[in-house]
Formats: C-alpha cells, sequence, structure tokens
C-alpha cells in the first residue's frame, strides 16, 4: 500500500488504515497529527474509508514515524492485512454487543412504555443499577477510551459527548438512589444512560455495515483478477500464481475463466466480457493480434496470450487505483465541514455547561438540570458531518466506474456538475480516427503518370509515425503490394508533418498550410483541393525539395492525398442529449474549416453559431479552452460565438504547459469540460475546467484528465456529467440534514423538549440516514 521507499526527497504516499475514529473530529485530530511529523507535505484522513493518504519525502522510516504519530494521537493504525480482513468480515459481525445492551436496556425501558398504556411499572433502583451499569461501564468501555484519548490531545469528540452525557445521567441516578429516604420511590435515570449507549451502538453497527457497501466497488475490482495462471513453460502448461507471471510469459485461458493479466491474443479468437472493466454490456470479439485486459472473461474459445503487462502496470491496476484515489480525496466542499467539526465539541459542551446552568439557576431542581444537559450532549452529532461527503463520493465514483467512467479525484467529481460548455476532439472522439485514403491527385510533373511511386514514397515518409492520417498512407500503401523501406532520415514537425529524406532527395509531407509557408502553391490544384475540402475530407500534401543547396529551400507540390473519417456510432445522438441538457457543444479540429464543417453537420452541430473551432495547432488547444472559459466572442444568452465573433478570428493567448492550469485566478463565464484521446490533447485537458480523456487513447490523455472514459463511447460524456450532478445533490442534501439535525435538535434538548433517550435515537438515526441516503447512487444507470 506503500509506493517504493527511497531516501531521497522524492514524495511518496503512503495509504494507512485508521481504527478508532467516529466522527469529523477524529478525522481532522488525526490529520493534524500526521502534519506535524516533519517531511509530511499532506494528508488526508476519510472517515468512510477509515484511512489516510499521505504524501510525504524522507527515509524508510518515516512510514514508522507515521504510524506512530496515529498511535500517539489515540488511534490504531492497521496493517494492510488488517484492513483486508476488516472488509471480509461477516455483514453481522459486531452485532453482539448490540444485542446484550438492548436485552439489558430493555426491562429499564419497560415502564416507559408502562406510562404510555397508563400502568407505573417500577423495577428496583438497585435492580436498575444491576442492568444499567454492565451497559455503562461494559459495553461503554470504547467511548470512555476514545474520549479519554481526546482529552489528552485537548480536543474533542463524538465519543467524549457520549461519556460525559451518559456519565452524567449514570452518576446522578447513583446520587438519587442512594439520598433518598428510606422506603422512598424515586424517579431513577438508568434507562436513559443505558438505551443512549445501546443506541449508539446499533447506530456505529448500521454504519460500519453501510460503509462496507460503499467499498464494494473496489472489493469487486480486486475480486477480478484470478489467484493463478495457466503459464506455457519447457514441461508444458504449468498452474503458477499470477504474482510469478512476467512480461513476455506465454499463458492459456480456459473457456468462462478471467484473463489474469493484460496480453495480446496469439492463438484462436473468442468473444471477451469486459462489462466490469468498461461498462460494455455485450461480450467483444477478438481475433489474433487483439489487446486483452486482465479481468476480463473469456468466451467460449480456449486461447493462448502472450503477456504485455503485469502488477501495477496492468489496466485493473490502474483502474483499481484511479477509484482508490478519488474515494481517498476530499471535495472542495468538505473544507467547510472540516473547519466546522473543529470547533464543534467545544462548543457543544460549552451549550451543555450553559443549559445546565440556565435550568437549575432558573429555579429548577438540579436532576432536571442535568438531564437536559445530558441531552444536549447527546443529541449532537459530529458523525454526519464526516460521514456527509466521503459517503457520497464513495458511492458516485464506485457505481461510475462499475459503468466505465472513472472519476481520478473528487475535484473533477464536484466541478463536473457545473459544466455548460463540452469541447470535443474531433478526431478519434466524435470520429472513429481511423480515417482511409480516399483521393491521391498527382500534380503535373515528372510522377504525373506515376501515382503509385508517390504513394510508396509517401508510405516510408510515413512508415514510422503513429498519426491517423500517416498510418491510412500506410494501409493504402499495403493494400497495393508497394515495397515500403524506411526513410534514410525522418523529423516531425508539430503540427505541421513531417520531412525526410528518400533516395539522397528531401521531402515534406504535411497540411496545406505548411505548403503554403514552404512556397509549394497548389497551383492547378488549387480547385480540386477545395472542391475536396468541401466534400468534408481533410486534404494534406507531398512535396519535393527542388535544390539542396539554396536558401532559402524552395519546394514543388508532387500530389494532393484526400482523407476521410466517419462519425462514431452514436455520437450525433450523444450530442443532441447534451444540448438536450442545455449544454453547449464545440468540435474542436485542426482541419480546414471547410472539412471540419463538412464533419460537424455530420455530427448535428451548427457551425454558422460557432460551434466549429477548426484549423486549431495543437500546441493552441490548451489556450482555445481559456478562451471558452473566459468567454472571448461568445454569446452570454447562448453560450456559443456569434457569427460576428467566429473562432478563427480571435487570437488565443500564449500556449500553456502541460499540466498548467492558466485560466487558475481568473474569472470564469463558462466551466468548460475538453473531451480528447491523443497526446497533443493532454495539454488542454489539463487547461480544461473538467478534462474527459477517452480510455481508448493515450495514457498521457488520461493522466492529465480528471475523468477516464473507458469506452469510447461519446454517449459517457453525459454520464459522467449526470453521475457528477447526482453525487454533489447527495453530498449537499447529506450537508444539509446533517447541519439541520444539529442547528434544530441542540436548541430543543436544550429547551427540555427531548430526553435523552429520543436524543440518543435521534444521534443514532442521524448518520445511518447519511449513509443510506448515499448508498440510494448505487441504483443509478446511465441513460439510454
Amino acid at each position: 500500500m506503500t509506493t517504493p521507499l527511497n531516501t531521497s526527497s522524492s514524495p511518496n504516499t503512503l495509504d494507512i488504515g485508521i481504527g478508532g475514529m467516529t466522527c469529523a473530529s477524529c478525522v481532522g485530530r488525526v490529520e493534524r497529527a500526521l502534519k506535524k511529523v516533519g517531511g509530511v507535505a499532506d494528508a488526508t484522513v476519510n472517515l468512510a474509508t477509515e484511512s489516510a493518504r499521505i504524501a510525504y519525502s524522507g527515509d524508510a522510516q518515516m512510514p514508522a514515524r507515521l504510524r506512530r504519530a496515529i498511535r500517539d494521537a489515540g488511534y490504531e493504525p492497521r496493517t494492510p492485512a488488517q484492513m483486508d480482513a476488516a472488509d471480509k468480515v461477516s455483514p453481522w459481525a459486531g452485532l453482539a454487543p448490540v444485542l446484550v445492551g438492548a436485552l439489558l436496556s430493555a426491562p429499564l425501558a419497560l415502564p416507559m412504555v408502562g406510562d404510555l398504556a397508563g400502568q407505573h411499572w417500577m423495577l428496583p433502583a438497585w435492580l436498575q443499577f444491576v442492568l444499567a451499569t454492565p451497559v455503562q461501564f461494559v459495553l461503554g468501555a470504547r467511548f470512555y477510551k476514545a474520549g479519554w484519548h481526546a482529552l489528552k490531545a485537548l480536543t474533542g469528540n463524538m465519543d467524549l459527548l457520549v461519556a460525559i452525557g451518559t456519565t452524567a445521567g449514570w452518576a446522578l441516578s447513583v446520587w438519587l438512589w442512594l439520598t433518598a429516604p428510606d422506603g422512598a420511590m424515586v424517579h431513577l435515570y438508568f434507562e436513559g444512560s443505558a438505551v443512549v449507549i445501546t443506541l449508539v451502538l446499533l447506530g456505529k453497527w448500521l454504519e460500519a455495515r453501510a460503509k462496507r457497501q460503499t467499498t464494494s466497488a473496489i472489493r469487486a475490482l480486486h475480486a477480478l483478477q484470478p489467484d493463478t495462471a495457466h503459464w506455457i513453460g519447457r514441461d508444458g502448461e504449468v498452474d503458477v500464481p499470477v504474482a510469478d507471471v512476467l512480461v513476455g510469459d506465454r499463458l492459456v485461458v480456459k473457456p468462462g475463466e478471467r484473463f489474469p493479466v493484460d496480453g495480446t491474443l496469439l492463438e484462436g479468437q473468442t468473444q471477451v466480457d469486459e462489462s466490469m472493466l468498461t461498462g460494455e454490456p455485450l461480450p467483444v470479439h477478438k481475433d489474433a493480434g487483439a489487446k486483452l485486459t486482465g479481468g476480463s472473461i473469456n468466451g467460449e474459445g480456449r486461447v493462448l496470450l502472450q503477456v504485455t503487462a503485469v502488477g501495477v502496470d496492468t489496466v485493473l491496476s490502474h483502474i483499481t487505483r484511479l477509484v482508490e484515489d478519488a474515494q481517498a480525496a476530499k471535495a472542495p466542499i468538505q473544507r467547510l465541514v472540516d473547519r466546522v467539526s473543529a470547533v464543534f465539541v467545544p462548543v457543544v459542551l460549552a451549550l451543555a455547561l450553559a443549559t445546565l446552568l440556565a435550568w437549575w439557576l432558573s429555579g429548577h431542581p438540579f436532576e432536571t438540570a442535568v438531564i437536559h444537559a445530558v441531552a444536549v450532549l447527546v443529541i449532537a452529532c459530529p458523525c454526519a458531518l464526516g460521514l456527509a461527503t466521503p459517503a457520497a463520493i464513495m458511492a458516485g465514483t464506485g457505481v461510475a466506474a462499475k459503468y466505465g467512467i472513472l472519476i481520478k479525484d473528487a475535484q473533477a467529481l464536484e466541478m463536473a456538475h457545473k459544466v455548460d460548455v463540452v469541447a470535443f476532439d474531433k478526431t478519434g472522439t466524435l470520429t472513429m480516427g481511423q480515417p482511409r485514403l480516399t483521393a491521391l491527385v498527382v500534380a503535373e510533373g515528372p510522377f504525373a503518370q506515376h501515382a503509385d511511386e508517390v504513394l510508396r514514397m509517401a508510405a516510408c515518409l510515413q512508415s514510422g509515425s503513429e498519426h491517423p492520417l500517416a498510418r491510412a498512407v500506410v494501409a493504402a500503401a499495403i493494400e497495393k503490394d508497394l515495397p515500403i523501406s524506411a526513410p534514410e532520415a525522418l523529423q516531425a514537425v508539430p503540427g505541421k508533418g513531417s520531412e525526410g529524406v528518400l533516395a539522397q532527395k528531401h521531402y515534406c509531407i504535411g497540411s496545406l498550410r505548411w505548403m503554403q509557408e514552404l512556397g509549394a502553391p497548389l497551383g492547378a490544384l488549387q480547385a480540386r483541393a477545395k472542391a475536396l475540402q468541401d466534400e468534408g475530407a481533410t486534404v494534406s500534401a507531398i512535396a519535393q525539395r527542388k535544390d539542396n543547396t539554396s536558401q532559402p529551400a524552395t519546394y514543388e507540390l508532387l500530389a494532393l492525398m484526400a482523407f476521410a473519417d466517419a462519425p462514431k456510432p452514436g455520437a450525433k445522438e450523444a450530442l443532441a442529449a447534451l444540448r438536450a441538457r442545455g449544454i453547449k457543444t464545440v468540435m474542436v479540429s485542426g482541419d480546414n474549416r471547410g472539412a471540419a464543417e463538412a464533419m460537424a453537420r455530420r455530427l448535428g452541430l451548427h457551425p454558422e453559431d460557432g460551434e466549429v473551432m477548426a484549423e486549431v495547432l495543437p500546441g493552441d488547444k490548451a489556450a482555445w479552452m481559456v478562451e471558452l472559459q473566459q468567454d472571448h466572442g461568445v454569446d452570454r444568452r447562448r453560450g456559443l460565438r456569434t457569427k460576428d465573433a467566429p473562432v478563427a478570428s480571435l487570437t488565443p493567448p500564449a500556449n500553456p504547459s502541460l499540466g498548467a492550469n492558466p485560466q487558475r485566478g481568473k474569472r470564469h463565464t463558462h466551466v468548460v469540460a475538453m473531451v480528447g484521446d491523443g497526446v497533443n490533447d493532454a495539454p488542454a485537458l489539463a487547461a480544461a475546467d473538467v478534462g474527459m480523456a477517452m480510455g481508448t487513447g493515450t495514457d498521457v490523455a488520461m493522466h492529465a484528465a480528471g475523468i477516464t472514459l473507458m469506452r469510447g463511447d461519446v454517449a459517457l460524456v453525459a454520464a459522467a456529467l449526470d453521475i457528477s450532478n447526482r453525487t454533489v445533490a447527495k453530498i449537499r442534501q447529506n450537508l444539509f440534514w446533517a447541519f439541520a439535525y444539529n442547528v434544530a435538535g441542540i436548541p430543543l434538548a436544550a429547551l427540555g423538549y427531548l430526553n435523552p433517550v429520543l436524543a440518543g435515537a435521534a444521534m443514532a438515526l442521524s448518520s445511518v440516514s447519511v449513509m443510506t441516503n448515499a448508498l440510494l447512487l448505487k441504483r443509478w444507470r446511465p441513460e439510454k
């Protein structure tokens, strides 16, 4: 659960389980204790997961120091094995103390029931004492222990309030009993203390059970990897632990088994169920050469795969880590809760003292004043405040992961519900990303009758590139069985194309704009290029340097190449669904305006309303995100660029670097989400308010984005915004009820309208209601 340790100052992270936390005050206390340890950069404690994530730099003894700090604060650091064991306990674990408390408290509460029926059942004082004392000091020992640790640290928590309140009620009853005249029937309050402790124990048990449900997504992901793999060695097929598998090994996977690690299919064909990883309900057909993901389920075929990733490098481990990161993080809204919880217990103690003095000094009996003060102590519940946010985040991120939406951090989750503009990269996001070479138009000159030779040269120049258009050129050459060889020299020109040397001749291949910069005019092909662009094709060109020695170099255009892509299935409907939610959609493309607008219309977008950003260089995408956020040239009423201020007429600001957030500190008119899949989308994903990376894209894009969509399905964008909206709504509901409960309950108890038993029931109910409300998110399903 920790990254490899080193003795340098490079940051490490450590996850530590923490036992004994009960409320938001405990969270703040542990965080303060951890941050006091030298070398700790940050510490985040999560009450719902009962764990801490610490970023630190230091030597190999730092984990031990951090655990010592937790123990000194009065809590118990847990090992990974202890945390795993806690997750695997029976749903009924921990119920025994509650049942014992109920059996002992029931006879004490019986007279209360009798009073409602007009009967006066009163147990002898000595019997009440015998029943209540074990509940108070045996079953309630956990409250004394945790409360004492809080006192030693000069802080307070829920346990301290329960311990003080119930002890006051028990002690008052003992005093009244011992000081009563012989034979007198004195009303005692043993039942109040015993029932309150029993109710609080019941509430904590229900809360713990609900917590285990919120972590079900993590447990389900961990359970996806098999324990063993069928390894092909020198002696044939042997079953080995998955931990012993190495990259390059060959494994057999039988029908119905899960793939143990990531790999490439070598032999056989099958249908693979990837629903637990991507949310895709239909099996995916796999042939030789296809990628296989660990954790997915093999269909009807017995297949042989070659391992490409193991351990923490697998897709399943990456997904699990993202979900764990999101559930361990704090949402920005949690800062308010932290500030309140820091002063909550001292304020409640002061209110209880004020209640005691007010009732006593106003002429009421001392025991009446004590009971009302006890009610104030018992009803106050910082526990619900501490659970409100993390419980909703855990439930929301867990159910989102089930449907292929990985939310990397709580900030992205909280921000996504505010999005009112979504910008989409075109290639690979809205389109299939697999363009085909549809036309090769050779210019008049030495190659006028040799189109295949021009195609072969273009394929040689593009043979080492991963760009979709480059792959399309190579694929067209392979279809014609043209020989492809590596160029003698090759250099990529970002955002323009590439240049290289073939047979000692210098060639450039790239965009028409670059050809103009090189001084290679289209000439007679100008009209043809325009016609192809109007048809929606992306047009590139290849040019040859005329003279290798002249400066500046001059070039001659050899041919035009037209490429066409197809919209992704369902992309048009997904964009329409976003617009129906009141969200504006914009397509960002490096293509010329004619090609970009033609594709936009096929997708249902409206170029005339500024929904197309064309001829955008990769380095300028991040700057355009800032433009969208700052509302430059945007109609405030419609959220779209006006016809009088087309995108192309605006000059983007300086290109922000990867990972920077150039809009930070500036006022936003719009909250912008960027959806992309390529390396060149990473700066824009980082610069947008919310970055969404297609899981079918590059690792760089996914690292820069706050949300990863495991399928290349545009409909998941609306689903991600929807689960964000619902999760934030649950957080707000939980915080409202947690605050409202205390704001209403404490005054009612202070004014004498609530006795300790009702106050204890209300306190137990508050935490359970918050957890139950958060768990309703598990019923969420993406809209069809």
